[in-house]
């Protein structure tokens, strides 16, 4: 089965702006951009992931995704990630795909072999019917990830309390509907306690997430070992 990941992704000045409220404006630009590049990493290195569209007006991003095979859908609404997963769903369906996954981009500890297993289950399970699989964050109300097949299964609706809009959706539409956590894709970060969590995390799992990891380690490092200012 032929699948898609959607990642959407917003320009950087507008994005993690309630992370902004506990870190430095430097370290949220470089934090966005650090954990896009991890998530089109883990991408890119997921064997049973046909194609990935990154719709996105941040050109930095556009050009990392085309140095990585990725393919390039620009956002010129910048309508919010709804409407750009859909935007990437409508590439995909031209381009003959049968599945799409859309992720944020904002967990950069996906893991490319959780993926794996996850796309070999749901094929696995695929009944001939409508499937949707919702992959929830860590307080169980947000959606980190929507495995959707075929790709109108539903029309995506993030933002909060979007695990419960989701499941509703899927069930006005008839289709078949798991809420699945994924490990990897549990802890996404907005906030200060997101990030305290994630450097946690990081610190469990030394293979994952390695621009973002040295973003992390670059600011820990300059806090202790400041330059010492001219006289």
């Amino acid at each position: 089965m032929r699948t898609a990941a959607i990642l959407p992704v917003k320009r950087f000045a507008q994005a993690k702006q309630r992370l902004g409220a506990s870190i430095a404006n430097q370290l949220r630009l470089a934090l966005a951009a650090a954990m896009v590049a991890d998530v089109m990493a883990a991408l890119a290195q997921a064997e049973a992931i046909a194609l990935t569209v990154v719709v996105t007006a941040e050109e930095s991003v556009a050009l990392a995704a085309r140095d990585l095979g990725a393919t390039v859908v620009a956002d010129r609404q910048e309508s919010g990630q709804s409407a750009a997963a859909e935007l990437g769903i409508e590439h995909a369906l031209a381009e003959g795909i049968e599945r799409v996954l859309c992720v944020p981009g904002d967990c950069p500890a996906l893991d490319p072999l959780e993926l794996e297993a996850l796309l070999r289950r749901d094929e696995a399970q695929a009944s001939g019917a409508a499937r949707v699989v919702i992959l929830p964050d860590r307080h169980g109300t947000g959606t980190n990830g929507l495995l959707l097949a075929p790709p109108l299964a539903l029309a995506p609706s993030f933002g909060p309390d979007s695990c419960a809009r989701h499941r509703e959706l899927a069930r006005a539409a008839g289709a078949e509907c798991r809420v699945q956590q994924l490990p990897s894709l549990l802890l996404d970060v907005d906030t200060g306690a997101d990030l305290a969590a994630l450097r946690d995390r990081l610190a469990d799992r030394p293979g994952r997430a390695q621009r973002t990891r040295a973003v992390l380690l670059a600011h820990e490092s300059a806090d202790r070992d400041p330059l010492p200012s001219s006289a």
